[in-house]
């Protein structure tokens, strides 16, 4: 009887797992490497703080981990925390900030990217999730300064760390309203500003030229794109996909009153 009962709750305790694992979610996508250069002539800051290669999407992989959803955003280098976050309330890392925007098509929408990212999307986003070492009353703070329009589609996740190159976050699922292969997803990739100018949303600004703390190539006014990287094509890591994103961000022009590039979804369907 003892045995038989063993081999029932092993059984049992086999089929939950499987089940389980039937039942979780995984969405993947790539990204070619070395194409930090947003549309494709930017250069880095100066100071050491900045490694080329630290704001290189090369994987963004989203998966439902029981009630939440695990989101991790993958660079070329190994993330470092230069500026000792632990001391300021962050994170565990520095420089980088990463937002994952997501189209679900329920509920209220914003084509404009968050302020400082300088975009707007082709189809209107639902949900922004921050990946950012600032920590959450930081982040509270400037979304009532500068983001209330978007409030109520910026999640904070519960959790943000880095582990060797992933940013990582932990979102409730009930945040998202679920996790599906028909949303369409963007990673859009800049950096963390801690005295970032009034207007933008703790994002470090692109100049024409590169200065200690300034990414170069791009230009002194709010017309250009202030991203470093981001998904194109399909998302499978093609080196093609390297100029369909400099050809997207440099849909953009200063004259007038300016026009942002346009930025689209991907899809893992």
């Amino acid at each position: 009887m003892s045995r038989w009962f063993t081999t029932m709750i092993a059984t049992v305790s086999l089929l939950v797992v499987t089940c389980s694992s039937a039942w979780a979610l995984k969405i993947t996508f790539k990204d070619p490497k070395k194409d930090d250069k947003g549309p494709g002539k930017y250069t880095y800051p100066t100071h050491s703080s900045y490694k080329r290669g630290d704001f290189d999407i090369t994987k963004v992989t989203i998966k439902t981990r029981g009630s939440n959803v695990e989101i991790r955003v993958r660079v070329r280098n190994r993330i470092r925390d230069v500026w000792k976050s632990k001391t300021w309330g962050g994170n565990g890392f520095s420089t980088q900030f990463a937002q994952l925007y997501i189209h679900t098509g329920k509920g209220k929408s914003w084509k404009n990217a968050l302020p400082g990212m300088n975009v707007r999307f082709a189809k209107g986003w639902n949900k922004v999730v921050l990946l950012s070492p600032q920590g959450k009353t930081r982040l509270k703070q400037e979304i009532n300064l500068k983001a209330t329009q978007f409030k109520k589609g910026i999640i904070i996740p519960t959790i943000t760390r880095s582990s060797g190159k992933d940013l990582i976050a932990i979102v409730p699922k009930s945040a998202l309203g679920g996790l599906s292969k028909s949303w369409g997803f963007q990673v859009l990739m800049q950096s963390n500003e801690g005295y970032p100018n009034k207007a933008d949303f703790l994002t470090r600004r692109v100049n024409e030229y590169n200065g200690k703390h300034r990414f170069g190539g791009g230009n002194d006014k709010t017309c250009d794109p202030h991203v470093i990287d981001m998904l194109a094509g399909k998302a499978k890591g093609k080196r093609s996909e390297k100029k369909a994103q400099y050809k997207l961000l440099s849909k953009y022009s200063c004259k007038g009153k300016g026009k942002h590039a346009i930025v689209h979804f991907v899809y893992r369907k």
